[in-house]
């Protein structure tokens, strides 16, 4: 009979924290250690215009519990998580294809982006003075020199590039070739699209 409830008790706990792993949830709900500069909250993006309502950061809690464990390594480096991006409506894919129709920088709304699943996000490093740490181009910048594979950086630039990149893929993220800034959390493409938009306080 122990063994039974054991079991059940199991079952029950595992299906409830599936099912709110999957959920979408406010980083800022979960950690006040990150910086924000949310370019689409802003017309400071190649959209030119403001597409956010606010500068929240939504993710599925499974990308958050991720990415607060990448940052806390940061933390201890001198450094932390400075986020451009996080969830994406399908909407504002569909707008961004239409400005940008090249599957290299931008994700083809019938396919979708790992963003508009919850486990994508754009981000830099800042020091202990809110400086942003050189990457060697600005986010967003649709050219080669973005890509990790470019090497015509200087040393400080490579450095930094390698910074972010080994603490992000030793923390359950994979990079994006062509975007030194995107990070997509492993076995995401198995969530569904979504066109969830979230309210403002």
């Amino acid at each position: 009979m122990k063994n039974l409830l054991f079991f059940i008790c199991f079952y029950v706990s595992s299906f409830l924290y599936s099912q709110t792993d999957t959920i979408f949830v406010n980083l800022k709900d979960y950690s006040s250690d990150f910086v924000y500069d949310m370019k689409y909250a802003t017309d400071s993006n190649f959209l030119k215009e403001k597409v956010y309502d606010c500068g929240d950061c939504y993710l599925r809690l499974k990308t958050i519990t991720s990415l607060i464990e990448a940052n806390k390594k940061f933390i201890k480096k001198g450094y932390k998580i400075k986020l451009f991006d996080c969830y994406r409506p399908l909407d504002i894919q569909k707008k961004m294809w239409t400005i940008v129709s090249n599957p290299k920088y931008v994700a083809n709304p019938e396919k979708g982006s790992i963003h508009n699943r919850g486990g994508a996000v754009d981000i830099t490093l800042v020091d202990s003075n809110g400086n942003e740490l050189d990457m060697g181009t600005t986010f967003d910048h649709f050219g080669i020199e973005a890509a990790h594979s470019y090497e015509n950086l200087t040393d400080i630039q490579k450095k930094n590039r390698k910074l972010l990149r080994k603490i992000m893929t030793k923390s359950n993220f994979q990079l994006f070739e062509s975007e030194w800034w995107h990070y997509n959390l492993n076995n995401s493409k198995k969530e569904p699209l979504s066109n969830f938009k979230w309210k403002c306080n």
